[in-house]
């Protein structure tokens, strides 16, 4: 039974200026959590994501502004809090290739801290946010937990490192930490680094989208239903020590929305294959297409908003916000 409630908890969310970070921290306010969230520190006060907060909610929220590889910082954000909600890293793909050590640095030492320091404060709960990356390719379909590591580039490398490491202080220390592995996310405010966004942003503003491989299938989420899995796996006292997948149990290839987005916009859109947007052949991930079973099992959790939906929201969400984009460019 899943008894731990979150409500006047006091809760961490690293990387709360993300794209999913951002729709968590405006679920656990609304959910009636006191929510500190960690982000990166730029000269501009700019706390990203956060920004597009209704301002009574963002409002509840104390916002921290440093950097996970400092460990003075994390234990300075970690102390008092109840919960830890783990999303901060480095995320991109095309980004690990040109700059792995900062990826490391950021992935794998910045984890090290937030778990060493929430062991010290004996925090009550951590969540650990990994990526449906590390599992390569599917060997088979759909993917469970227990389907074989195989991380393809240096981010899902350092993913892979950081989950077996929130897993190690589990079985080392008892710390009451589990693995949240999201297939992926996409929805309102997320950055046109990643795949509906890149081809929402090119296909409103012109007739073409410049892309790489069209071939390759993912499981795709909408980031509120994923934000409420991850709320429901913080209070589900028995994820501890588990890994949990959360996808949509349905996989789409690109092309596929290509097509959707074509549609939803009445235009005809033409494919442009652009060789600096291309995966490396033995780093391509081919297929993604999860199994969440287990997240069913567990704390009941069912994605409600199909893909098709999905996509039209964010299309809504995108086409109000289309200055924010600069469609002329390769977001890696």
């Amino acid at each position: 039974m899943c008894e731990l409630n979150i409500k006047n908890k006091k809760v961490l969310v690293t990387g709360g200026g993300g794209f999913v970070g951002s729709h968590l921290v405006e679920a656990l306010v609304k959910s009636g959590a006191k929510i500190k969230a960690f982000v990166h520190y730029n000269s501009r006060n700019d706390r990203g994501m956060l920004e597009e907060l209704d301002k009574k909610v963002l409002r509840e929220v104390e916002v921290m502004a440093s950097d996970l590889r400092d460990v003075d910082a994390v234990r300075k954000a970690v102390k008092g809090q109840e919960v830890i909600f783990h999303l901060g890293a480095l995320i991109g793909v095309p980004y690990s290739y040109v700059n792995p050590r900062d990826v490391v640095d950021t992935n794998v030492s910045g984890t090290l801290n937030v778990l060493t320091a929430a062991r010290a404060f004996k925090v009550e709960k951590i969540i650990h946010t990994s990526t449906s990356e590390v599992y390569g390719t599917a060997h088979y379909v759909p993917m469970d937990e227990n389907h074989p590591l195989n991380p393809q580039s240096p981010y899902a490398a350092s993913k892979s490192a950081a989950d077996l490491l929130a897993l190690s202080f589990h079985r080392s220390y008892d710390l009451p930490v589990g693995v949240i592995r999201p297939f992926n996310i996409y929805g309102p405010r997320q950055s046109a680094r990643a795949i509906i966004p890149s081809i929402i942003t090119q296909a409103l503003l012109k007739r073409r989208v410049n892309l790489g491989s069209i071939s390759p299938t993912r499981d795709l989420t909408y980031v509120t239903d994923s934000a409420s899995g991850f709320v429901a796996f913080a209070e589900c006292e028995k994820t501890a020590g588990e890994v949990v997948n959360l996808g949509s149990n349905r996989e789409v290839s690109i092309s596929q929305l290509i097509e959707m987005v074509s549609n939803s916009l009445n235009k005809k859109i033409k494919v442009i294959k652009e060789k600096r947007r291309v995966r490396p052949p033995k780093s391509e991930v081919e297929r993604l297409f999860s199994d969440s079973r287990k997240a069913k099992a567990l704390f009941g959790w069912n994605p409600k908003i199909d893909i098709a939906e999905g996509v039209g929201k964010t299309i809504t969400w995108m086409e109000k916000n289309i200055d924010r984009y600069k469609e002329e460019i390769y977001n890696i």
